[in-house]
């Protein structure tokens, strides 16, 4: 019998098919993407997703439905949350941390291979 992959599983190996992403446990038992030094987003298990992106991109999201406020400031714009509950949150997730790898891309360049 073929186990399912879990969701963290599902985005850990999408992001980490991207050049230079790196994923590992943080100092907090946080699950984080990085692209160099810089933190794409993190995941807590396989229920959430926090990142941060621009306050303009914020307004957008949050509008749109796709995130939330992060539970450590709440009521200010920058820090986000996705809950992930569903096959279509696991997709989410993923271009939502395809969105901030593309930003870090273009503003920082690849990282050099270590």
């Amino acid at each position: 019998m073929t186990r399912t992959q879990t969701a963290s599983e599902q985005i850990t190996e999408a992001v980490t098919a991207w050049p230079g992403v790196r994923a590992g446990t943080g100092s907090r038992g946080e699950f984080a993407f990085t692209l160099g030094r810089r933190e794409l987003g993190h995941l807590h298990g396989d229920h959430v997703l926090h990142l941060g992106f621009p306050k303009a991109v914020w307004h957008e999201l949050h509008d749109a439905g796709r995130i939330d406020y992060h539970p450590v400031f709440p009521g200010k714009p920058g820090y986000a949350a996705r809950r992930i509950e569903t096959a279509d949150d696991v997709a989410d997730v993923v271009a939502l941390l395809r969105r901030n790898y593309d930003r870090a891309v273009a503003t920082h360049g690849l990282p050099d291979a270590a």
